[in-house]
């Protein structure tokens, strides 16, 4: 998220009425540590941390361990040989 975009992410949560948003509405949000990040967005959500796992081969493993075999050779507009 941008810095010079916080203030309006702040002005467009605080104006949201509760009785007006659909109950299945969800707003997902990715960020870095800002200094900037808007207080009221952070207390008037969830927050989850993901810490990546220490060293690059348990790194890339986590990131690999949920892509299905047939999904990652499965990319139809490059030949097998430069997959």
């Amino acid at each position: 998220l941008a810095d010079s975009w916080m203030p309006r992410l702040e002005a467009i949560q605080e104006s949201q009425d509760a009785d007006k948003i659909n109950p299945d509405y969800r707003l997902w949000l990715t960020s870095m540590p800002s200094p900037k990040f808007p207080v009221p967005v952070l207390q008037s959500g969830i927050k989850i941390t993901n810490e990546p796992p220490k060293g690059l081969r348990a790194n890339l493993g986590r990131t690999y361990q949920d892509i299905a075999e047939d999904v990652f050779e499965g990319c139809p507009s490059k030949p097998f040989e430069f997959k």
